[in-house]
């Protein structure tokens, strides 16, 4: 299904397709399974930079929000009995703290044209169909392009006798592409658990914990919906998943969960050692000179001595 109003980016992703492709093949055959997983790797790097600075927005309007979790919790407690009245001053401590509770709406929203793009571009290579100014020597070289086994542009659903068109083993296609998907499944698991174990932590008596648990637990069940995805499609997945951990731990450990004193008043972070310090401490520590052991003190007993030499008399 294509939308006419996503064209413009859909030539665009074509275009820098082809040039990504085109630079790998410098040094990598063209229909190569690893130019066009090195070419879906590095465009979802690319995507995934465009937007960071959506997701530096997002996670910090997330720990605004957790700043003022104490203000949240009270009026909770205040308002219990008067729904409307709790979300009203609810929403003006957000405003007035600058939290924005859809914050975490952005990286999605943008995140979503370039899903849609990058599957309608990879669907048309699947079909062996040069649009959106692909030429057809690239649509041929990602037909012809082996991921450890099993074709580029194939999905679970492709019965046995297309993918043997692709020259490849119909059973290792099938184990690969769920290989694939299980791995979706895992690491979009592992983000959204990331997201709420924080969140939870932070607070405890949440309402929507409960609900956050549940989609802690079926957000791995939608991978099973990219089995009807190409190969290519379920790589950029994984890559864009594998990149979110890594953001959000970034962040995560330079943006430790905000601290409260008795009256519920924020307590001010230390901030992190820049990894400049950590290094300048290290190398002080291995230069640090070893003082030499300190010489041992043997104490030495005068001998006894005799009376006579005691008193200095001599025997007669």
């Amino acid at each position: 299904m294509e939308l006419s109003w996503l064209n413009w980016l859909y030539t665009a992703i074509a275009q820098v397709i082809t040039w990504i492709h085109t630079g790998y093949s410098t040094v990598i055959s063209p229909d190569s399974g690893l130019n066009w997983a090195l070419t879906v790797i590095t465009l979802t790097v690319l995507m995934r930079i465009l937007i960071f600075p959506l997701f530096l927005k997002q996670m910090r309007s997330s720990k605004k929000m957790q700043e003022l979790a104490p203000k949240i919790q009270d009026l909770r407690k205040r308002y219990k009995n008067d729904k409307q009245r709790m979300n009203q001053e609810v929403m003006r401590v957000y405003q007035e703290g600058g939290a924005n509770p859809l914050g975490g709406c952005l990286p999605i929203l943008a995140q979503f044209p370039i899903f849609i793009s990058m599957f309608t571009v990879l669907n048309a290579m699947a079909h062996g169909q040069p649009k959106f100014g692909m030429s057809q020597e690239l649509v041929n070289n990602a037909r012809d392009a082996h991921i450890f086994g099993a074709p580029f542009p194939a999905t679970f659903f492709t019965s046995a006798a297309d993918i043997a068109k692709y020259n490849a083993d119909p059973v290792v296609a099938k184990i690969v592409l769920v290989v694939f998907v299980a791995i979706s499944s895992l690491t979009t698991f592992l983000t959204v658990r990331q997201s709420v174990t924080r969140s939870m932590a932070q607070m405890p008596d949440n309402p929507m914990a409960q609900q956050q648990k549940i989609l802690m637990y079926i957000s791995p069940l939608f991978a099973v919906f990219s089995l009807n995805f190409p190969l290519g499609l379920i790589l950029y997945w994984v890559t864009t998943n594998v990149w979110t951990l890594g953001q959000q731990h970034w962040f995560y450990s330079r943006n430790p969960m905000p601290q409260f004193d008795a009256k519920g008043n924020l307590i001010p972070p230390t901030p992190p050692a820049s990894l400049l310090s950590r290094f300048r401490k290290t190398k002080e520590t291995a230069e640090e000179p070893v003082a030499p052991p300190e010489p041992k003190i043997v104490r030495q007993q005068p001998t006894r001595q005799s009376r006579s030499k005691r008193t200095g008399s001599k025997k007669s």
